[in-house]
């Protein structure tokens, strides 16, 4: 049945708070629409010769991020591995995590074939209930195959040190920033570090509510190097995950950043797609498949891991 609006001593149609009408048909409206009535309503009352086209430009921006709210407002759970973006959740207060995974990539230049297998392993703990430290152990093995020769490297990479702090959740949105610095403990005159301290930061949002999960992540990284690489490096991408059944989920990511050789314009752009099995609260399974959608990202890779919360 439907409600009927509420009237004044005046005889005005008044409304409960937090429920919003649609003048034409009085029909109850839901409230995550409330800015597009509003917007129309304005559209309605400004639509002159005189209409101010960056004010009507504000009011599309404010439509589609009411838009963007309504799609993400079902969402519940946090980014995990094998998604490259990070999410906003943390261990809790004194809490451990350890992540093991490893990747098997395959790109092929100019006749030739490098694959690589990265490893790592990162340690995480809960300084508080909003903030984590954490310590990677990274790993790297190279085969490079040409019509003359099959080149193998490997060895340890640059160690790396992070901090996640979240400093606002409510109502399902959390935002954090996320500071690190790289050592460099690796061989920068084999491809397996920069060589120097690099430093980076980033910015993380993340929008839950079972059985979607939605993260966004936006990053600098001062890439200092014996490489000659570019040094001023700038990553943005975005994730999701979706329980389609009870401990199972289903992972999607994209992502483009800078590309580090200084001759380059054209920018890595990856696409990924996986799956995470919960075997218990404890531990999580992970498998995912990554491809490269420019050709100065790596052709494709698997990724696999192991997460385990004590």
């Amino acid at each position: 049945m439907k409600r009927p609006a509420l009237k004044s001593e005046t005889g005005e149609h008044t409304h409960p708070p937090g429920v919003y009408y649609d003048e034409r048909m009085n029909n109850k409206v839901p409230e995550i629409f409330r800015i597009d009535i509003a917007i129309r309503r304005m559209d309605r009352d400004f639509k002159t010769k005189k209409a101010d086209h960056c004010w009507r430009l504000r009011q599309w921006v404010a439509v589609l991020g009411s838009w963007f709210l309504a799609l993400v407002s079902t969402t519940n759970l946090w980014a995990m591995h094998p998604l490259i973006t990070d999410d906003t959740g943390t261990q809790g207060r004194g809490k451990f995590q350890l992540e093991v995974n490893g990747e098997y990539g395959q790109d092929k230049d100019n006749g030739a074939t490098a694959k690589t297998y990265p490893a790592a392993a990162t340690l995480s703990y809960g300084l508080s209930d909003p903030m984590d430290l954490m310590l990677t152990l990274p790993y790297l093995h190279q085969r490079k195959e040409t019509s003359e020769a099959v080149v193998h490297e490997g060895g340890l990479s640059d160690l790396s040190l992070e901090m996640k702090w979240r400093f606002y959740k409510k109502e399902g949105i959390s935002l954090a920033l996320k500071p690190g610095l790289s050592l460099p403990t690796g061989n920068s005159d084999k491809g397996r570090g920069a060589g120097k301290t690099t430093y980076r930061l980033f910015f993380i949002a993340s929008r839950e509510g079972k059985p979607w999960a939605f993260h966004l992540n936006l990053g600098y990284i001062r890439n200092e190097n014996k490489n000659e690489e570019r040094e001023n490096l700038w990553q943005a991408s975005v994730a999701a995950t979706v329980e389609v059944v009870k401990d199972l989920k289903i992972a999607g990511n994209i992502g483009i950043e800078s590309p580090t050789d200084r001759a380059e314009t054209t920018p890595p752009v990856f696409l990924l797609g996986g799956v995470i099995y919960s075997l218990s609260d404890r531990f999580d399974l992970d498998l995912g498949i990554k491809g490269g959608m420019t050709p100065t990202e790596t052709d494709f890779s698997i990724l696999a891991g192991l997460t385990w919360r004590f």
